[in-house]
């Protein structure tokens, strides 16, 4: 039985946990807030998502507090003409084998808290816990809290997000890059919103340095609105209040629907959207990380919180309960998901592009009389989002959610007395 500890309790540090457990594992999450709240913003989950949910045991209870959307609609957002779109009834299905939704991920991260509870014997949820300092030797790791407290284990896994505390602790490689774009966000009950607003669809409507993101919640009864757009602002963190001017300005060449959309905010949340280069290491020894501390992802393909799921599977799949190759285990585990991590890094960034496009590369967005819209675009941006191939190719596996097992490997030498600082 592997002995692991993971910094982070939001959804990729929940779902490793759920992952390892479901292995045999014991594992101690470390979450420096006393208190668990989630932010409050919609989420959305491909069928990669519903994937892992499955593996997790709790696909059933994700579909109960998520919405289902009719359609993923791109729009422009000046003209209001519809660019493409993405049916997700049986047809989508069919193809992907899971279904997508969308969902609050205060709920989310609700079922993830509430799934912990079948492995009691097995994960201990430590809030108020800060991990200041982390050893490593050829016998485990040895982490020390805000309190002076030594606590040993087999492995750690940074899940500590974008800040991370862990990636500083092994590398310091510096903050995460700034892109230049921030997010004002709002959660609506319907009934604040007029009816010729509302729709079934995730709706994306694009325009020259800005898009528009809006789709039901928790079964209907809530509307999330996302507006981004291109801002020299830089401030840490994911709770900031926005300013209504600013947002007015970077929308105003929108046509009126978006306007009067944006009009039913009273209050919106802001925050600085980041992301870092992709890279091939995220392990020292018997310390790794996963999701945004490993690979932050800008929001333009919505995968970031997918990723981080994918991460948790995989990660499980490879330790598979060897204390003995923990750091052969991690080794494997970045072979498998950086690939596509860093494929889903670089599309998000060019998704962002094509989103905000000013000027011919706007007009070349548009829909033209002699290609059908929903045609080619649809396929591929599904299919790019999703992690599957084109029609006519087989779909890439290779790790995506581990579904080829890492062969296996003669453990490296692992650093003796190696140690840093969070």
């Amino acid at each position: 039985m592997v002995s692991v500890h993971i910094v982070g309790a939001g959804i990729g540090g929940l779902s490793a946990a759920l992952a390892l457990a479901a292995k045999g594992s014991q594992v101690s999450i470390h979450e420096r807030a006393s208190k668990l709240t989630e932010v409050g913003a919609g989420i959305q989950l491909g069928p990669n998502a519903f994937r892992a949910f499955e593996l997790l045991g709790i696909q059933q209870e994700m579909e109960r507090i998520a919405f289902a959307p009719d359609a993923l609609v791109l729009l422009d957002s000046p003209s209001g003409v519809e660019i493409c779109r993405q049916e997700l009834g049986e047809p989508f299905f069919q193809r992907f084998g899971y279904p997508y939704r969308v969902g609050y991920r205060a709920d989310v991260h609700a079922v993830l808290l509430q799934a912990l509870g079948r492995y009691r014997d097995q994960i201990t949820l430590h809030l108020g816990s800060e991990i200041r300092g982390v050893h490593q030797d050829a016998q485990g790791v040895t982490l020390t809290d805000a309190s002076g407290q030594s606590l040993h284990g087999d492995a750690l896994i940074g899940a500590d997000g974008l800040w991370s505390a862990v990636r500083t602790a092994l590398w310091a490689d510096g903050p995460p890059r700034v892109s230049g774009h921030i997010a004002f966000r709002a959660v609506l009950p319907v009934e604040a919103v007029p009816p010729a607003l509302l729709t079934d669809q995730v709706q994306v409507w694009v325009g020259p340095d800005h898009h528009l993101v809006c789709y039901k919640l928790r079964a209907g009864a809530l509307f999330n609105v996302v507006a981004i757009f291109h801002s020299s602002r830089s401030v840490q963190g994911w709770d900031h209040t926005g300013d209504p001017s600013e947002l007015a300005r970077a929308f105003e060449s929108a046509c009126p629907a978006v306007q009067q959309l944006l009009q039913q905010v009273d209050a919106w949340r802001m925050w600085v959207l980041c992301d870092r280069n992709p890279t091939p290491q995220w392990s020292v020894g018997r310390v790794t990380l996963l999701g945004d501390a490993a690979h932050p992802t800008l929001p333009y393909l919505a995968q970031g919180a997918c990723m981080a799921i994918e991460d948790a599977i995989t990660l499980a799949q490879c330790l598979d309960g060897r204390p003995d190759r923990v750091a052969a285990a991690f080794e494997a585990f970045e072979r498998l998901r950086q690939p596509r991590t860093a494929h889903v890094q670089e599309a998000s960034r060019q998704m962002g592009a094509i989103n905000h496009a000013t000027g011919a590369a706007r007009e070349a967005r548009k829909p033209q009389p002699c290609r059908p819209r929903s045609a080619r675009l649809r396929v591929d941006c599904v299919a790019l989002r999703l992690g599957a191939a084109r029609p006519g190719r087989s779909v890439p596996d290779a790790g995506v959610l581990g579904t080829r097992r890492a062969r296996a490997v003669n453990p490296p030498s692992c650093p003796e007395g190696g140690s840093g600082s969070l």
